[in-house]
């Protein structure tokens, strides 16, 4: 399993995501042009010593990206509030791609068609939507859960 952003906006939620990644073995990927240069502060403070363990690429652009994807064979999963399937019933693969979009706008209609899944994580209504950070760990979590005890299967 890996992790993609979509030309994140806030350094802090980037920082934290990669910090969860190096902690649980994940790989990340971020599809620029981010709101941030890595150089910032607020990222490295929130990735603090953590950004140096964990593999992460950065890719030009989601063209750049998409065809890195494609050449390796990844299966796609777009985590959208415009979802129609809950990430809970959704078979996962080990070595399938979370895509998460900016925290402002998430993602153009393109990049959502090209995904091979759009998983949704419900909420309560009336509420928009979750802190990418936190919805980063929900899905790796379940994809863990899943794919580290045998139960991951083709959906």
């Amino acid at each position: 399993m890996q992790i993609a952003l979509y030309q994140p906006d806030i350094p802090q939620n980037t920082g934290t995501i990669l910090r969860l990644c190096a902690c649980l073995g994940v790989a990340a990927h971020i599809i620029e042009p981010a709101g941030f240069p890595v150089s910032d502060r607020l990222f490295r403070r929130a990735g603090m010593d953590y950004l140096d363990r964990v593999t992460w690429l950065r890719h030009d652009s989601w063209a750049a990206f998409d065809a890195w994807r494609a050449e390796s064979g990844h299966r796609l999963l777009l985590f959208t509030t415009k979802g129609a399937t809950s990430y809970l019933d959704f078979a996962y693969r080990p070595n399938d791609i979370l895509l998460f979009g900016r925290e402002s706008a998430g993602v153009p209609e393109a990049v959502s068609e090209a995904a091979d899944a759009r998983l949704l994580i419900p909420l309560q209504p009336g509420l928009r939507s979750l802190n990418v950070a936190m919805a980063a760990a929900m899905a790796i979590g379940e994809v863990l859960r899943q794919t580290r005890h045998g139960a991951g299967a083709e959906s």
